[in-house]
């Protein structure tokens, strides 16, 4: 393990900005689709983005202790923020995709009295990808438990995870159940396609159909992801407005935002903290990293045991309909099931103070403060 700080490069930030002041924006299509993003709220960004003050945020960023550990075949970036107590409860806290580690540290900055680790998944960020064979839920796993484990020497931790960490999230309480003392979910489980199809009671059948429904519809860019990830990798790796265009529009459809107005999302994450999420994936380069989930597996969930571990389930907005049934069949030991008024799928993002104040009660409940 070894100390880390972001330094990116002058000619870095000037090659991006001779690209962006060159960026050739379109104007909306005629009679398109609903999306997050439009041409106006892009050009805002691209003249955010041209005169952003990313030393400011760099010196930010940095002030949160980060560190690489090579973890098999796979070198991990983390910020790793102790406690003052030697006994506080260790947080494992896991991204998905689009975000990054970057929009979850104003949760792990309100949890002092926790020992918060915010890890950067294999090929997001400044984490390298796996070396050899494919990103499976099964080995990220593996990873951020040695991570927790046999690097930082934690015993015993809570976890937590999003998006694509969710599984995993899941799969880490299910198969090493001595070490984890509980878990927080904010995307409860999904059952597999497979067990989805012998779905019976009516509103599990309902959700899995509306979910099927919004997939027709909203589901072409994991797709393109899972089918052509080179040839959208060049795009995007190249330009970035259209790196700022794919991200901020999953940003804005997937957060608790007001449909029609993507410059709202700002409500929940600023402007500064958006720019910092595509100024990552633009300085490492990871955007086509990023994609290997959506094709090698990670994305693609197979059957998980059920949790018996202690677990406090907080239903996010996009999934309000969620049925209380799949959580109790699948968290053994459930302590908390509970429907969010605010917060969307970047749920520690998008609310931090509120899932902070959750995040410590359960602590509590469990006797770990």
């Amino acid at each position: 393990m070894r100390p880390f700080r972001i330094d990116v490069p002058d000619a870095v930030i000037e090659d991006l900005r001779a690209r962006l002041a060159a960026a050739r924006l379109l104007e909306d299509s005629p009679n398109r689709p609903p999306s997050g993003m439009s041409s106006g709220y892009l050009r805002e960004l691209v003249a955010s983005w041209a005169v952003f003050d990313w030393r400011r945020r760099e010196a930010w960023l940095n002030r949160h202790p980060q560190f690489l550990a090579d973890v098999g075949d796979t070198t991990i970036h983390f910020v790793h923020q102790r406690a003052d107590s030697d006994d506080a409860p260790a947080l494992l806290v896991m991204h998905g995709w689009p975000h990054l580690f970057s929009l979850q540290l104003d949760y792990a900055d309100l949890l002092p009295d926790f020992h918060v680790v915010v890890a950067s998944l294999p090929g997001f960020a400044f984490s390298t990808p796996y070396s050899a064979g494919p990103i499976t839920e099964t080995r990220l796993a593996a990873t951020m438990h040695r991570l927790m484990t046999e690097v930082l020497g934690y015993d015993r931790y809570l976890t937590y995870g999003e998006d694509v960490s969710a599984n995993v999230n899941d799969l880490i309480a299910a198969t090493h159940r001595d070490a984890v003392a509980g878990i927080l979910v904010t995307h409860a489980h999904f059952p597999t396609g497979e067990q989805r199809r012998d779905v019976r009671l009516p509103d599990e059948r309902a959700f899995f159909d509306r979910l099927a429904a919004k997939h027709q519809t909203d589901g072409a860019y994991g797709h393109v992801q899972a089918t052509r990830p080179d040839t959208l990798a060049v795009g995007l790796n190249d330009s970035p407005a259209g790196l700022l265009a794919w991200l901020v529009e999953k940003l804005v459809e997937w957060s608790d935002t007001p449909a029609g107005d993507p410059s709202s999302i700002e409500r929940r994450i600023s402007r500064d903290r958006l720019l910092t999420e595509a100024m990552i994936y633009w300085v490492t380069q990871s955007i086509g990293s990023s994609f290997r989930p959506y094709y090698e597996g990670a994305d693609t969930p197979g059957p998980i045991p059920p949790v018996p571990l202690p677990a406090a389930v907080f239903i996010q907005r996009h999934e309000g309909d969620y049925p209380v049934s799949l959580a109790h069949d699948f968290y053994r030991d459930l302590r908390v099931f509970e429907r969010l008024d605010t917060g969307g799928h970047f749920t520690v993002g998008e609310v931090p103070a509120e899932m902070a104040a959750r995040t410590r009660a359960f602590a509590e409940d469990l006797g770990l403060l």
